[in-house]
């Protein structure tokens, strides 16, 4: 049996469904089906299949410990899972929580940022953002120079006519998730085949 092996464990999911009662589409007699819990990592984005523990409910938008310690909720984790297999209820909420996720951990990306560099001789990760071209690149480049950003709104100002740049990191983040993106900034990619 092959152990999956990650570059940085999730420690922390957000639950972004939870069927008690298991897939409705699942074959397996109803004592049989184990409940299922779909969510998102908090740090690397990744979409896991989660089995709760027994007589855990769980409840959309919950934090919920996965790591190597003792887990309160989590039974075990199935594994990761594919864009394509989000239930319609997952699905909806993932701008949500990810539009969150972002405004929680702006620091984190108001440090891209500040430290983004060129991929190659002709493409910088601050062009791989949506809305951000060669243009904007070189003016927040020359604007960090200066003075490293603080916030968004930081950048905002001092950018001119700079696209939202939380929004444009959310909408990166949702497009690495359902594997629009060659390149990965924030989502980690998977080294299986879904």
């Amino acid at each position: 049996m092959e152990e999956r092996q990650y570059q940085s464990k999730e420690e922390y999911v957000i639950i972004l469904d939870f069927l008690p009662h298991g897939y409705p589409f699942d074959t397996t007699p109803s004592h049989r089906k184990t409940p299922i819990a779909q969510a998102i990592g908090k740090l690397r984005f990744v979409l896991l299949e989660l089995v709760p523990k027994k007589d855990v409910f769980l409840q959309p938008y919950e934090e919920v410990y996965i790591g190597e310690g003792k887990r309160e909720k989590i039974h075990h984790i199935i594994g990761r899972i594919p864009v394509a297999k989000l239930t319609a209820t997952a699905k909806s909420e993932l701008d949500f929580v990810v539009k969150d996720l972002v405004k929680k951990q702006e620091a984190r990306f108001v440090e891209f940022f500040n430290n983004a560099q060129p991929l190659t001789t002709r493409m910088h990760q601050l062009e791989l953002l949506p809305g951000l071209g060669k243009k904007h690149m070189w003016e927040i480049i020359q604007t960090r120079q200066e003075k490293l950003f603080e916030s968004f709104e930081d950048i905002k100002k001092r950018v001119r006519l700079m696209p939202d740049p939380e929004k444009a990191i959310v909408k990166r983040i949702l497009n690495e998730i359902s594997g629009k993106e060659k390149h990965r900034l924030f989502v980690e990619a998977s080294r299986t085949i879904d």
